[in-house]
């Protein structure tokens, strides 16, 4: 077993159900009960037995725990003197204290399945005792003092180790239910413990030679009467108050029942407070903070109080001590004067005693001239000199004695004003040290308030920021599930729109024959040829010869109307790089390089031959034939569009009906869509923006009509790509927009 084990911390939900019970039962109006079981407790707390002991509790249950003692370090059984139902089943106890028979009020003690192996002695103190529940511990015998539970009316020793029973028990009268192993007792026999508890009291009262009496002849001590009266009558009044008391504990068991029920509303009650409690707090932490707010200004006004105090406390013992420095000075100076005046009076006593010597000769000479005798003179004189000398000495020894004493009061008036000084800067200093404690605990206690305040508003703003958020976020889910829905209705109808419109165009070219359809695409190809504009045209005649081929050398007739729109010739050419030919609309870098160095060269050879450029200068290109012979149509293939009107100021792809475009793009779907066919540009601003996507129209797409024209339609496109136009190329060709 090992000596030392971690105590098991209980759980959350234990831990609330604990202060739940707690706080039901300190509440206003609150039963005589209070209910901790299941609460995981390893000792009882000490909140229980203030609980008890101030609210007088009568009923303390304490079943389905993990106690191991009743009574913790910190508390007193006495606390318990008003607790008359005592329930511990279900634990972990292995004894009971010794001074459990202080309990004097306890009715019901159940201390059924723990680990107990012996009941104290003082159990027999119990005078109330009525109920006594030991099933299911680890007893082996009964102490003798049980026999004083002259109250005693249930007692259940099964499952335990008791094979006796002690005698004692004959003499309580009032025992109705006494339940125990029969199978396992020794004394008395089995056969006399099946029988009963009727045979079981007959047999220890034989036991003992004491008459037995039924339990019903014996009232309760705490239920008899004082007066007098028969013993039938005390004996009827007995058994109807024992009835009406167990029927009012029965109804008390109920009521708890109810009022049990009638808590947990009362908890989900409570749960709503607490919810708004929670709303109440949010403002208290503001209102907290204004107080916290006042109270630093009134600390800070304290401060400042108190250093005035301190600065006036500082000046007045300043003062004091100027008064007392005045003081000695003025006492030294008396003592001085004091001093000075015996000096002058030792100065006169001297002078007195000069005088005394010539009176003392003009007296001898007197007595000399008197004819007195040697012997007398010399007589008298040692008697005077003895007593001068004699007088002198006293006074000399009277001013040593006065000096001393002054200065012994000098000293100590030194030593007291020290003393004074020391006594008044130690309580200064001890009254500044405490004032400095106050302060320090005013503001620990301060800071511990703020970061309590800090941490209750910290964790009530990240509910309320999860809660926000959640909302939010529910928000612009719902708003995206809209516009979602919103888009693909729209998208529906439209791709039901163009569905439609395919269809229609496929049944109206479905019903042109084969021959006309290439009737009408020859036609619409050679009017488009013919559709050039004229200023174009003559930009591109005004093009240097040599400048065209070499174009078409490096397959690069695309840009022959960017040279004609910028009047390039091959001497411009000659001074350009190929950042410039960048800037006219020349992209790609190989071509760039291609088309410098041919111009240098071509140059190169107009110098030994100049009369070549001069002719070739002369010389105007002849208009391009039309890539397709002209046909009449017949009278039914004839076009109804209407003619184009050219509009400078606007252009469009007639591929992607996007205005505006660069060559390039309108080239690359002409190198996509198939080999073959040679693009004419005309017209179109190399620094027009490159469009970024095809605009949506009834043929569903760049690839939607290549597929559906076929092999004259992919041609004509290709040709069609980088001419800029004013209205679209369905209306061109007669076909419906």
């Amino acid at each position: 077993m090992p000596l030392f084990f971690r105590k098991k911390k209980p759980s959350d939900d234990a831990r609330k159900r604990l202060e739940y019970q707690m706080c039901l039962a300190k509440e206003a109006g609150a039963d005589d009960t209070l209910d901790i079981s299941k609460c995981e407790l390893s000792e009882v707390p000490y909140g229980a037995f203030a609980t008890c002991k101030v609210l007088q509790k009568k009923v303390l249950i304490i079943h389905t725990n993990n106690l191991t003692s009743l009574v913790p370090k910190s508390c007193s059984l006495l606390s318990l003197m008003t607790v008359k139902v005592l329930d511990l089943h279900d634990n972990q106890l292995a004894s009971l204290p010794a001074d459990i028979g202080q309990l004097a009020s306890l009715q019901v003690l159940n201390l059924e399945r723990n680990l107990l192996k012996c009941l104290p002695q003082s159990i027999g103190d119990l005078a109330q005792l009525q109920v006594l529940n030991v099933k299911g511990n680890k007893l082996k015998d009964l102490p003798v003092t049980v026999s004083s539970l002259r109250s005693l009316r249930a007692l259940d020793i099964s499952g335990n180790m008791v094979v006796e029973l002690p005698r004692g028990l004959a003499h309580i009268r009032t025992l109705e239910t006494l339940t125990l192993d029969a199978s396992s007792m020794t004394y008395p026999s089995p056969d006399i413990c099946s029988a009963g508890t009727e045979s079981i009291q007959q047999f220890l009262c034989k036991e003992c030679g004491i008459a037995y009496y039924p339990p019903a002849q014996y009232p309760l001590p705490a239920l008899e009467s004082d007066g007098g009266g028969t013993a039938v009558d005390g004996v009827d009044r007995a058994v109807h108050k024992y009835l009406e008391e167990e029927d009012e504990w029965q109804n008390k068991f109920l009521d708890y029942e109810k009022r049990k029920e009638q808590k947990m509303q009362e908890k989900l009650e409570f749960e709503r407070r607490l919810n708004k409690g929670q709303r109440e707090q949010a403002l208290l932490v503001q209102q907290l903070n204004s107080q916290k707010d006042e109270i630093l200004q009134t600390v800070r006004e304290d401060q400042m109080r108190l250093e005035e105090g301190l600065t006036k406390h500082q000046r007045y013992l300043e003062e004091e001590r100027l008064k007392l420095l005045q003081q000695l000075k003025q006492a030294e100076q008396g003592i001085a004067g004091r001093i000075q005046k015996l000096l002058e009076d030792n100065q006169r006593q001297k002078q007195s005693s000069d005088i005394l010597k010539s009176l003392e000769n003009e007296r001898i000479r007197m007595e000399q001239l008197m004819a007195i005798t040697q012997e007398e003179t010399e007589q008298l004189r040692r008697k005077e000199v003895a007593a001068a000398m004699q007088q002198m000495l006293a006074e000399s020894y009277k001013n040593k004695l006065i000096q001393m004493t002054n200065e012994s009061r000098r000293q100590d008036l030194v030593n007291q004003a020290c003393s004074s000084l020391a006594e008044m800067d130690q309580k200064f200093q001890q009254i500044l040290a405490w004032q400095q404690l106050d302060q320090n605990k005013a503001v620990s206690q301060i800071l511990q308030q703020i970061e309590m305040q800090k941490a209750a508003f910290e964790a009530l703003q990240v509910k309320k920021d999860l809660m926000h958020r959640q909302i939010r976020n529910q928000g612009v889910i719902t708003e995206q599930r809209q516009t979602l829905g919103y888009l693909l209705q729209q998208l529906l109808k439209e791709k039901k729109q163009r569905e439609e419109e395919l269809q229609q165009i496929l049944l109206e070219m479905e019903a042109k024959s084969e021959t006309q359809q290439e009737n009408y695409w020859l036609i619409q190809y050679q009017r488009l040829l013919n559709q050039k504009p004229l200023s174009l045209k003559l930009q591109e005649e005004g093009l240097e010869r040599p400048l065209l081929t070499l174009l078409t050398e490096l397959c690069a007739e695309q840009y022959v109307p960017l040279f004609a729109h910028h009047r390039l010739s091959l001497r411009a050419l000659s001074t350009m790089s190929a950042s410039d030919l960048e800037k006219v609309g020349v992209a790609e870098a190989g071509l760039q390089r291609a088309i410098l160095q041919r111009a240098q060269e071509i140059l190169a050879v107009a110098k030994t031959i100049p009369e070549l450029l001069r002719t070739e200068d002369t010389e105007v290109p002849a208009a391009p034939e039309p890539s397709a012979p002209w046909e009449e149509p017949p009278s039914p293939a004839v076009p109804t569009a209407p003619l184009l009107q050219w509009d400078e100021k606007r252009s469009e792809c007639v591929v992607c009906m996007e205005q505006e475009v660069r060559p390039r793009t309108c080239v690359a779907l002409e190198q996509g869509w198939g080999e073959g066919s040679s693009p004419i540009a005309l017209g179109i601003d190399a620094s027009a923006p490159r469009h970024s996507q095809a605009q949506a129209s009834p043929w569903g797409g760049r690839q939607g009509r290549a597929r559906l024209l076929g092999g004259l339609g992919r041609a004509l496109l290709s040709s069609c790509a980088a001419l800029s136009m004013d209205q679209p190329w369905e209306a061109f060709m007669g076909l419906p927009i």
